[in-house]
């Protein structure tokens, strides 16, 4: 809609908004459910039915597949089964669903969409039974039933097989851990601690029989299987093959110089198991987008503003429900549940939100002019979205070189060459990331949007709400900096700030109100008599809890069958 430059409307002007955008014309949900004519069958029950099966196949049985997948679960199949067929149900009602009613939303993609999300799911499924077809696991019922059900160890003999190892020994928490020397004895305060040299950092070797903290733990004992190998799981005779799950991505032990085959290997993992994730996200994009077609939003003049609204609220969404994930103590094997990387060292948390950033800013500077005729000026509104885009291009490229070792090494050269060849200690520091760039370029942004024009005052406090709630969380992500700073991690267990579970609310929730700020749904609102601040937030707030019970059950239920079927080990006290 054209800018209004004076002060915000309180009342909906209708002439004006027919001057900018055609009729709303009938939906679905209008013939259905706001103007149904009794006279008329409808079908709103098939739809509800789609809506049920997809939701439970994309967010239920995906979620605990992949979690399945990644622990090899010998049940992982029986839900792969059950996600089929609960899509296969599902594009069963949506299909019949649309033979029985008129065509309301012409040109809509959401059906051939969702039919290339499940393309993507069968490929990657394929690409799963032909390595499950190359591995010697077997499942059976009797030990599944002792060790997962039960928690009973007994059906691995572990008695015997830990007979030889010392009571008194450290836990394989601790072997594993990168943790500095005579850490225990260092009883000074943090302040002080904080500035001195760390000193050297060894990482034990889980193999060497040689050092005396893991003797107990070596492979003189012919019956000992690690905790982090990866036998299939809840099986007694699984091989000793595969030592690592599929979230690992890698070897526990990196050799001096990958082999390119290795390295062939690692991404492939690494692009399977991030296209099996992508799923969930996509099935978020396909639920939108359901959501448009149905109620007929987003038609022709609204388009634009309606996508920029979807998909960048959608990220902030999705990035919250990942924030809190990461707080609860997801990724933590690679570091990114701000703890020490118990597998070696690998690209940063901070740097993947970099790379987003910078992949957002370089292409959202271009599609900002999409719709405009050659030679038409820029307005107000692009020039502030440009603006924008432009810095999340340059600060990702800034948070990118900051997480990079190879330029912060360069950065470091000055110093280290002062003192020649003379080994030179890290401060303790360096075992974190504090790159502030992710969080300055979202609190940026909702500092400006908070102050963004808009033609209507209850348009002007819905941006002010979401902008707040990104600003939130960008003061709450330098404060979880100020207090990892002032204690850098020392395990490799999830440390979890709670400034993290705050953080990861406001950007979740802010992500969600940015979304409903869409011009053509404010709009409706306003015509409707509901446009009420209070009511936008807490529906937010609502959804944002609901989604955040939702990520700590699927965590949760991974972490609870990991530790069903591993031998427990105490944690040392600190």
């Amino acid at each position: 809609m054209h800018m209004h430059h004076g002060a915000p409307l309180t009342e909906l002007n209708e002439t004006a908004i027919l001057e900018w955008h055609a009729p709303t014309p009938p939906s679905y949900w209008s013939i259905d459910i706001e103007d149904r004519d009794p006279s008329v069958p409808r079908y709103p029950a098939l739809m509800a039915l789609h809506i049920i099966f997809m939701t439970l196949a994309f967010f239920v049985a995906l979620p605990v597949g992949i979690s399945m997948r990644a622990l090899k679960h010998p049940w992982h199949g029986l839900v792969v089964v059950a996600f089929y067929s609960l899509c296969a149900l599902g594009c069963a009602s949506g299909t019949l669903y649309r033979k029985l009613t008129p065509d309301m939303y012409e040109g809509s993609t959401h059906a051939s969409h969702g039919y290339l999300v499940l393309i993507l799911s069968l490929c990657l499924s394929a690409l799963d039974i032909s390595s499950l077809s190359r591995s010697r696991s077997k499942f059976s019922l009797k030990p599944f039933w002792q060790n997962v059900v039960l928690g009973r160890n007994e059906v691995y003999n572990l008695t015997a097989r830990y007979t030889s190892l010392d009571p008194e020994a450290a836990s394989e928490f601790d072997v594993a851990e990168m943790k500095p020397l005579r850490v225990a004895e260092t009883r000074e305060p943090l302040y002080v601690r904080r500035n001195q040299p760390i000193a050297t950092i060894q990482t034990q070797d889980l193999d060497d029989p040689d050092d005396d903290e893991t003797a107990p733990w070596s492979g003189d004992n012919p019956l000992y299987e690690s905790s982090l190998s990866e036998r299939t799981v809840f099986e007694a005779d699984s091989p000793q093959g595969s030592r690592h799950s599929d979230e690992t991505l890698h070897d526990f032990k990196l050799p001096g110089v990958i082999e390119p085959q290795a390295l062939l290997v690692r991404i492939s993992q690494g692009a399977f198991a991030t296209l099996e994730r992508a799923l969930v996200f996509a099935a978020f994009g396909m639920t939108l987008s359901g959501i448009v077609v149905y109620t007929g939003g987003c038609r022709e003049s609204y388009v634009n503003g309606c996508l920029a609204h979807l998909i960048k609220g959608g990220i902030f969404w999705c990035y919250g429900l990942v924030t809190f994930a990461r707080y609860l103590g997801s990724f933590s094997e690679l570091g990114w549940a701000w703890n020490i990387s118990p597998s070696g060292e690998h690209v940063s948390a901070e740097f993947v939100e970099s790379l987003v950033i910078f992949l957002y800013g370089i292409t959202n500077t271009w599609m900002e002019r999409f719709g405009v005729h050659s030679g038409d000026p820029y307005t107000t509104k692009q020039v502030q979205h440009i603006s924008i885009a432009v810095m999340f291009w340059f600060a990702g490229l800034v948070g990118m070189g900051i997480e990079s070792r190879r330029v912060r090494r360069w950065l470091a050269a000055s110093a280290a060459a002062a003192v020649g060849p003379a080994e030179v200690s890290e401060p303790p520091s360096y075992r974190g990331s504090f790159n502030p760039f992710p969080a300055l370029v979202i609190g940026v942004t909702g500092a400006a949007m908070s102050a963004h024009a808009q033609t209507y005052l209850f348009q002007v406090q819905i941006h002010e709400i979401w902008g707040e709630l990104l600003l939130g969380f960008s003061v709450l992500r330098c404060l979880t900096y100020f207090f990892v700073w002032l204690g850098p991690p020392r395990s490799i267990l999830p440390s979890r700030p709670p400034t993290e579970a705050l953080a990861s609310f406001f950007l979740a929730c802010g992500g969600l109100v940015f979304i409903f700020s869409t011009e053509e749904v404010t709009i409706a609102a306003m015509r409707k008599g509901r446009d009420d601040m209070m009511l936008f937030l807490n529906v937010a707030v609502a959804i944002t809890c609901s989604a955040f019970c939702w990520t700590f059950c699927i965590v949760a239920m991974k972490g609870w069958l990991k530790s069903r079927s591993s031998p427990r080990y105490p944690l040392s006290a600190p």
